[in-house]
Order: structure tokens, then C-alpha cells, then sequence
């Protein structure tokens, strides 16, 4: 099977596999307890909370909560924020957002803050002069993610750090990381960031973690109450084979991961241009510094995408049409509609996402399939 939906989930590594049974086999003690063996797993929890820090170029000045998942660190950074506010204020949401973020909006608003969308450019991109007029002393928070899940766009997150530091210095900024950490550099130091989340399983690490980066003094709400673990941001016992599964996932992330997968994703472009002669990119440009080196969004019309995935499975390659958690749904992606595509070009769009384990093979076998099931396909659909 050539597998190449690898932003919906990642087969975990060998090394996080290996973590994850030493964590249930052996360090399973509770955390929290305070004889030998379990002060021996609280340690090891310290260093794979400072190992996770590095990898996010976020040093002492930041913490770490653990969560259970890339969407409950996003739902902890815009609800537990904006509910230590005083004063309901706007909540500026990239358009193209996951819906890990933008179905907060009910909440958001119940909460009497109001919502609003910020536009995309063609490519996927954060429309900066659309911000800039929409900045202002209400701004309370702004969310951007950091890779788009669907276009593999990298958004400017300085760029917007620096409008919002101009014109709604109060305001947060929140970055969801889930598409973009280790795949793409970031410097949570550096980037004007006050919260940033990410996920353990899109990265070849175990379902069930992730984790949210917030700088010191920033303050938070817990949307959990209990035993008061994390800081008291996150009660409940730690998911200790998760977390020691993560560690060891960021730990074995080849260095050379992101440029071998930027390549491919070339090859996998000019593969597809050739064999079907209608295919069009979506997202930036494969030479635009906005590209990120391991989603790749392409329309194929006039197939529908429902039918060549269906297809693709049938040839043994495995990709999709956008983002997993919206797949059930059966409705054109408002995402690509965002981006200035037409319904019937979003309605024939696929997702190929690469990991650090794709293989050249895999590229040209994805490529052959495509175009032998386009060739077959095209002919027949209803115009």
C-alpha cells in the first residue's frame, strides 16, 4: 500500500512504538505518587517536556501543557484565554482555519465575544492588508495556523506578529502548529506567538497526545478541573505511554526529513502534471518560501474526488480530498473556496500528504495510479 494521507495521522515510528510499550510494560506508575519508581516517571516526564520545548524553539520563558489531543490544545488556547478576560472584545480567525479552531466560534461568541474571519490570498496565505484593517484596539486574540492542512501553505506569522504589535498590542496571537511542527523551522521565542499547539500523531508519535506551548505570565483558564496536574490547565493523570511516545517521536525526527520531502513533493507535482493533462496546484508556488514540504493540494477535473479516491484505494494508494476530520461530511472544502477555487475545481481536489518515511516509489507509484484512473474516469463524468 503507498500511503500519502499522512496529515491525517502518521504510522508511528519504531522508536515511539518502543516508548509507548516500556511506558505500559514498565514506567506505568502514576506520576504524581511520591515513592521511587513513580518519582522516576515524573522525571522522565520533565525531560520529554524540555525536549518538546527545544524542538519548538521555546526556552525558559515557556511552558508546556499536555493535552490529549493537537484540538484540545487549540480549544485550551482561545476558550481558556478568553475567559480571563474582563471585556468581550473581537476573535480574528484565519478563514482557512481547522475546525479545531473555527467551531469555537459558538463558544466564542457565548462567551460575547464577536467573531472575524480573516480573508486568504489565492495561495492559501493569510491576506495581510485584509488584517491590517481588520486590527484594532478590540482585538482580544488572533488565530493562525502555522501550515494549512488542506493547502500546505506556511503563513507569515512574524509578518502578522508585527501588524498585531502595531496596531493591537493587548491582543494574543495563537498559532495551531499541528501541520507545521518539525516540518517546518519555527522559534516560539521568536515568532510573537503567545500560545502555539501541536500533535503527536501527525508527526509518526501515538493518537491521544499533544501539547500546548504558552509564554510565561500568559493566562490561561483550565477547561478541566481536578486534580490539578499540568499546571492545573489539564487535570487527570498524565497519558504517560503518550507522552513518552511523543518524546521519543520529536527525539527520532530525521534531520534531513523536511528537504528529502520537499523533493519529493516536486517530483510528485511534475509527476502529476504529465500523466493528467488537467491537473492544477493548489497552494503556493513549489519554489514560494510559503510552501511547506509535505502537503500537496491538486485538482484533477473533471473526476470528482470522492470517485478517485475510491479509485486510488482500488490501485492500493491511499490519499484524500482535504481534512480528515471534515471527510464524513460529504460538502465542497471551504477552505479551497477561500482560495478563490471554483466548486466544481474544490469538488476535484486531492490531498497528498508526505512523511518522513515516503519513498520515491511511493511517489511514482501514487503518479501511475493517478494517471491510469483519470485517463479511465474522465471521459465518463457528467458534465
Amino acid at each position: 500500500m503507498v500511503y500519502l494521507d499522512n496529515s491525517a495521522t502518521t504510522r508511528p515510528c519504531p522508536e515511539a512504538v518502543a516508548a509507548v510499550t516500556e511506558a505500559l510494560e514498565v514506567s506505568w506508575h502514576n506520576p504524581s505518587a511520591l515513592y521511587s519508581p513513580a518519582l522516576a516517571v515524573e522525571k522522565r516526564l520533565r525531560q520529554a517536556r524540555a525536549l518538546c520545548l527545544k524542538a519548538a524553539g521555546a526556552g525558559e520563558d515557556a511552558r508546556l501543557i499536555f493535552t490529549g489531543s493537537g484540538t484540545e490544545a487549540d480549544n485550551l488556547a482561545i476558550l481558556g484565554h478568553l475567559r480571563t478576560l474582563h471585556r468581550p472584545g473581537e476573535v480574528l480567525v484565519f478563514a482557512a482555519e481547522h475546525p479545531a479552531v473555527s467551531a469555537c466560534r459558538p463558544e466564542i461568541e457565548r462567551l460575547g465575544h464577536r467573531f472575524r474571519p480573516i480573508p486568504s490570498l489565492r495561495d492559501g496565505t493569510v491576506n495581510l492588508t485584509a488584517l491590517e484593517g481588520l486590527l484594532g484596539a478590540d482585538t482580544a486574540l488572533i488565530c493562525v495556523m502555522q501550515v494549512g492542512n488542506e493547502s500546505g501553505a506556511i503563513q507569515p506569522i512574524q509578518d502578522i506578529a508585527r501588524l498585531r504589535d502595531r496596531l493591537a498590542p493587548g491582543a494574543a496571537l495563537h498559532v495551531d502548529g499541528v501541520q507545521g511542527f518539525l516540518r517546518v523551522p519555527f522559534d516560539f521565542r521568536h515568532s510573537g506567538a503567545q500560545t502555539y499547539a501541536f500533535s503527536g500523531h501527525k508527526l509518526r508519535g501515538p493518537k491521544g497526545i499533544g501539547g500546548l506551548i504558552a509564554a510565561k505570565g500568559h493566562r490561561l483558564q483550565a477547561l478541566t478541573l481536578g486534580g490539578g496536574q499540568e499546571e492545573g490547565l489539564r487535570s487527570g493523570t498524565e497519558n504517560v505511554p503518550g507522552i513518552l511516545g511523543l518524546a521519543a517521536a520529536v527525539a527520532a525526527y530525521p534531520a534531513d526529513a523536511n528537504a528529502r520531502m520537499a523533493a519529493l513533493k516536486r517530483r510528485l507535482w511534475e509527476g502529476l502534471q504529465a500523466a493528467v493533462p488537467t491537473a492544477r496546484l493548489n497552494g503556493p508556488a513549489l519554489d514560494s518560501p510559503a510552501c511547506a514540504p509535505h502537503i500537496l493540494s491538486a485538482s484533477l477535473p473533471p473526476v470528482r474526488s470522492q470517485t478517485m479516491l475510491t479509485a486510488l484505494e482500488g490501485e492500493g494508494v491511499i490519499v484524500s480530498a482535504g481534512s480528515a476530520c471534515a471527510s464524513h461530511k460529504q460538502k465542497v472544502s471551504e477552505t479551497l473556496l477561500s482560495m478563490g477555487l471554483t466548486r466544481e475545481l474544490a469538488d476535484a481536489t486531492l490531498r497528498f500528504s508526505l512523511c518522513p518515511d515516503t519513498t520515491a516509489d511511493d511517489i511514482d507509484r501514487a503518479v501511475a495510479a493517478a494517471g491510469k484512473q483519470w485517463k479511465a474516469l474522465s471521459p465518463y463524468v457528467r458534465r
